[in-house]
């Protein structure tokens, strides 16, 4: 979702030092799921696409929690919340599902320590 969340964010005019922070964070969170994928593969795994509609509806929400007042602390403030979900998503699911592969216990920790400091870069914009 953060990919979805960003590209949908980007769409807003926002200030230079914003948008480039989040075209950094995009880049990584393609990384990590270049990564995923790779692994998905290596294992015959079948990793599922978001629906569309998902997509659609996160187009819809963020155009309309931007639309007024200060766009680029709205827009910091919907990343921090989703890297939180994410965050707390992340432990649960090492916690209930402990990874039995090293490669992916690393990529969920990876994960999880990006978005961690994502918030902390994004503090300032709020």
């Amino acid at each position: 979702m953060g990919q979805i969340g960003i590209r949908s964010i980007l769409k807003t005019p926002l200030h230079t030092k914003l948008r480039s922070e989040l075209n950094s964070q995009l880049r990584e969170y393609d990384a990590i799921e270049q990564e995923a994928h790779g692994i998905a593969l290596s294992r015959g795994w079948h990793l599922e696409e978001l629906d569309p509609a998902i997509k659609g509806m996160t187009n819809l929400m963020t155009r309309s929690k931007l639309s007024f007042g200060n766009a680029d602390s709205k827009a910091a403030k919907m990343m921090i919340q989703g890297n939180t979900r994410g965050i707390i998503k992340g432990f649960k699911n090492l916690n209930q599902f402990p990874p039995t592969d090293q490669r992916v216990a690393d990529l969920a920790h990876k994960l999880i320590d990006f978005e961690e400091a994502n918030n902390k870069q994004l503090q300032g914009f709020l």
